[in-house]
């Protein structure tokens, strides 16, 4: 890609505050919600907090040249659920999200190594584009339907196979097309500054149009049309509740089987990530045009990503892991300028100590973050689809091995294995690797 600021570039301090702005907004949805779906006592803000500090350790074991994002891992989520599951304390509950998180990034560590000796040329092998360009493409494909549902708001009709549109649907789907057109006409026609803030510029037309609704809905009595909501404001959070405070507590409850419980639920799920990690650096080196799994090297990634997560997940509670929609952002904006993300990193830490910014965050409406969302999504799956050009797939291996990826993942083809559950992308993988590997064998 024609990258406006490169990974070394420095944008002038103003210029950095603004784009840190923009990609804490493209990671805030995602990184906040997983507290929000474990509950428990968890804390948004505190995850924000995690999630810088472990962003800046990854950008550390990288040497600063990887321009991604660390944020709250949604595959961690029945992991997190299994950890209070298996306690008998809330205290014992936060200790077992802590010793989890260990677990994985203990997983990664031993890759890392194994890495450190072997290089990389395995991955290589075993993932040619013909395989992780399709694998790329299902990280954007398979969270579609988040982003539609976000932008519809209102309630699908199973038996209709369609959306009810009623007032409250209307209003989310025109916030939602404002935000989308508005970030389209800023990154196609606007001038430089324009381009590299089109998801600002954007999720502001969104919102100022769904405060507008949500005026006229107060003032009409009618609840559908009230899309912000500024309730919570009266209850928002001051200073982060972070879990390790109490987390500690729980040492004289832990017993052999509770540890092996975390074990087993969060060790499997790391090799799971495993593969989503190749996979986003695949997409990430493509966008950059250096091939990060080289420089810096996959072993300085994995321990970047493993004892990132580690460290987040003492402060909040949720490992952490590379985001899609940090990697969405460099490609759109053509600004893989590494100080960004550092400067990203440190306002979530900040912000996460100013209790009115991050309860402003929290209120922009779903809608308007999943008219944001099209666009990020698909430009991760345009980004694998773009990995195919050069394979020939008038050959009938390429074009078997591409198939099974692509139907798969977008099919949804998830496995629950017992306590593991094998997401849409690492089944696709998987199967993908294996089709390969066998055509490749008979074609020998």
């Amino acid at each position: 890609m024609n990258l406006i600021y490169d990974v070394k570039d420095r944008p002038s301090f103003g210029k950095v505050i603004v784009f840190a702005i923009q990609q804490l907004l493209a990671i805030l949805a995602a990184t906040i919600a997983v507290p929000s779906i474990i509950g428990n006592g968890m804390s948004q803000s505190a995850a924000l907090f995690g999630a810088g500090v472990g962003t800046i350790i990854y950008l550390l074991f990288t040497k600063f040249r990887s321009p991604v994002f660390l944020g709250s891992s949604f595959a961690f989520i029945g992991s997190m659920f299994a950890a209070f599951a298996g306690a008998t304390s809330m205290e014992m509950g936060y200790l077992g999200l802590i010793i989890g998180a260990a677990f994985a990034a203990l997983v990664y560590v031993i890759i890392a190594l194994i890495v450190k000796v072997a290089g990389v040329r395995w991955v290589n092998y075993l993932m040619p584009p013909v395989v992780i360009g399709p694998t790329v493409a299902i990280i954007g494909l398979s969270l579609a339907g988040n982003a539609v549902s976000d932008a519809m708001g209102g309630v699908f009709d199973a038996d209709a196979g369609a959306y009810v549109m009623d007032s409250h649907a209307w209003a989310c789907l025109i916030c939602a097309f404002i935000t989308l057109l508005v970030v389209c006409l800023c990154s196609v026609f606007g001038k430089k500054m324009m381009r590299l803030i089109p998801f600002i510029i954007g999720i502001c037309a969104g919102y100022i149009v769904a405060v507008i609704f949500t005026l006229i809905g107060n003032a009409s009595g009618n609840a559908a049309l009230q899309l912000v909501d500024f309730s919570r404001f009266s209850s928002m959070q001051w200073v982060p509740d972070f879990t390790f405070l109490t987390a500690f507590k729980g040492f004289g409850s832990l017993t052999g089987t509770y540890i092996l419980t975390l074990a087993v639920a969060y060790v499997p799920v790391a090799f799971v990530v495993f593969a989503e990690h190749i996979a986003d650096h695949k997409n990430l080196s493509s966008i950059i045009g250096k091939e990060l799994l080289e420089d810096p090297g996959l072993h300085r990634t994995l321990l970047g990503d493993g004892v990132g997560s580690f460290i987040g997940s003492i402060f909040g509670g949720c490992p952490n892991t590379t985001y899609g929609e940090s990697v969405g952002c460099v490609a759109i904006t053509g600004n893989a300028s590494i100080v960004t993300i550092l400067a990203t990193a440190v306002i979530a830490i900040i912000a996460s100590f100013i209790g009115p910014f991050v309860t402003f965050l929290s209120t922009i409406p779903g809608c308007v973050m999943g008219g944001v969302c099209i666009t990020l999504y698909g430009f991760i799956a345009v980004s694998g689809l773009k990995m195919l050009q050069p394979v020939d797939l008038n050959d009938n291996r390429n074009l078997f091995t591409a198939s099974v990826i692509l139907i798969c993942g977008i099919g949804g083809m998830v496995l629950k294995i017992g306590e593991v559950t094998l997401t849409e992308i690492a089944v696709a993988l998987i199967l993908g690797i294996i089709v390969n590997l066998i055509l490749r064998k008979r074609e020998k």
